[in-house]
């Protein structure tokens, strides 16, 4: 049997460990082969060094998140036990690839890994959630997979330019330089997964082409893992006409939140138009994230559980 102890160093203890230690209660629960126990400002765990890991881990993710918010909450500790149940059942298997930093890139929730076998088994995937769920991050690692592998020749990715409530028009560049902050998310994740220099030669060779929307228009992709991010944000025509680019050996992602749809009022969403229309189609696979995919910071799912109230 293996002992660790965990001390507890500038922390309210009631605010932590929770009334009448009902925090440290639950973790007990999940855990029924270890011991855990609290006296003073230490908790002494005992059992399996592998289980003893998994809650020093839990108890460090716990810590932090006291630090940031100054309490623990009963349904904190739930989220970030189901958070590591889920870590565990994903197996090196499931890695997609290793990023610019060593680290693995793979999915993190059952929903995730739905997505990806999804993908694996169509040609045309709408991944419809929340944000944080990781529509956008999985969709990229999934087309830089590919292109590493040799599978398509090019990666293409866009996203319509529609303000968010604000207003373009006055920001300074060109519409390339305006239109870039929307593609940010975009970057991010590549560049988690592609060392700059490659990055570079790649968007400058167009083996790597992120653009909006409306330059899709007339064109024809072939030999290409094809994302549309922010979906909701398109009209029906804009859809239809996006879908019937889509050439030989390609794949193609559509990705969108329908409770954050900034088009004007009397706009209709072309997202839910082409769920409605296309359900049923073969060849067309559709995946649904939820609050439970979440996998920002922990309070966002409950931000995003509030909303859905």
């Amino acid at each position: 049997m293996v002992e660790k102890v965990i001390t507890l160093e500038d922390i309210s203890l009631v605010d932590f460990l929770g009334v009448d230690n009902s925090n440290i209660k639950e973790v007990a629960t999940s855990f029924p082969k270890t011991k855990i126990i609290s006296r003073g400002n230490e908790i002494r765990i005992q059992g399996s060094g592998t289980e003893i890991l998994r809650i020093n881990e839990l108890f460090n993710s716990l810590i932090s998140h006291y630090h940031k918010f100054g309490k623990v909450s009963h349904n904190n500790v739930k989220t970030y036990i189901e958070q590591g149940n889920m870590d565990e059942q994903m197996s090196m298997e499931d890695v997609l690839i290793y990023g610019t930093r060593g680290a693995a890139i793979k999915p993190k929730t059952p929903n995730q890994k739905n997505f990806i076998e999804t993908v694996k088994a169509h040609d045309v995937v709408f991944a419809l959630g929340p944000a944080g769920t990781g529509k956008t991050y999985i969709a990229v690692a999934l087309a830089v997979r590919a292109l590493k592998n040799k599978e398509i020749k090019r990666i293409i990715i866009t996203r319509p330019a529609v303000e968010a409530g604000e207003n373009l028009g006055f920001l300074p560049g060109d519409l390339q330089e305006k239109i870039d902050p929307y593609l940010r998310p975009v970057y991010d994740a590549l560049d988690d997964m592609i060392p700059s220099e490659k990055l570079k030669y790649y968007r400058e060779n167009r083996v790597i082409e992120i653009a909006p929307l409306a330059y899709m228009r007339g064109r024809t992709l072939s030999n290409a893992f094809i994302l549309l991010d922010e979906a909701q944000n398109t009209t029906p025509m804009q859809l239809k006409m996006f879908l019937t680019r889509l050439g030989h050996n390609s794949k193609l992602i559509i990705n969108g939140d329908r409770t954050q749809v900034d088009l004007k009022t009397n706009q209709k969403s072309g997202l839910d138009d082409a769920v409605g229309i296309l359900k049923g189609v073969k060849g067309i696979g559709f995946v649904e994230l939820t609050h439970a995919d979440v996998t920002r910071h922990p309070i966002v799912k409950e931000i995003i559980k509030a909303y859905d109230k």
